[in-house]
């Protein structure tokens, strides 16, 4: 796993007053991982990237389903472009189901990958609002891509099935996605 954690860089903003961001490098592509902060203690990351040979990857958490697919799916359009840059002007409702939670997740990365492909949509805001019986819910806000606005790091393939997992460690959720770049 990566742990070059690199300082804030210039220009580069913290989301919130309970989230801390760290800048990171991998193989010349920045990116960023979100980290909780309740009264100054570090609770939980909400992903982080990972290094793998010739493709990206990243790790999410949540305290549940429904925060980890979430999180997941900001890792998703910070992989893409910040998310700093991305206004949440429209909404859209997803439905997506699948046989297993790890298909799920492809499933639900894949539809948010579909949508930035064929329409030029980029989301920063998600609320899944259910996860029931691999069938999965959620309200995604965002807007359409802006060449002048978002710098676009890195394109992604697909979101593939090697080396990933959804489950349960502990009390928190964490999934391992890797993209086709």
């Amino acid at each position: 796993m990566f742990n070059g954690l690199l300082p804030k860089q210039a220009g580069s903003q913290v989301a919130s007053e309970h989230n801390k961001t760290a800048h990171i490098c991998i193989r010349g592509i920045w990116a960023t991982a979100c980290q909780y902060l309740t009264e100054g203690n570090l609770l939980s990351k909400k992903y982080e990237f990972i290094e793998h040979t010739a493709d990206l990857g990243f790790k999410a958490y949540g305290a549940g389903l429904e925060e980890l697919f979430a999180h997941a799916a900001e890792a998703l359009f910070e992989t893409l472009v910040s998310l700093e840059s991305i206004k949440e002007r429209e909404e859209r409702s997803i439905e997506v189901e699948a046989d297993a939670l790890d298909d799920l997740m492809v499933s639900w990365l894949g539809e948010l990958l579909y949508l930035y492909d064929t329409e030029g949509l980029l989301f920063k805001g998600f609320q899944v609002k259910q996860i029931e019986n691999n069938r999965l819910e959620a309200n995604v806000r965002g807007e359409i891509l802006d060449l002048a606005r978002h710098e676009i790091k890195t394109e992604i393939k697909a979101v593939t099935y090697h080396q990933l997992y959804v489950k349960k460690i502990g009390g928190t959720w964490e999934a391992r996605v890797i993209f086709d770049i």
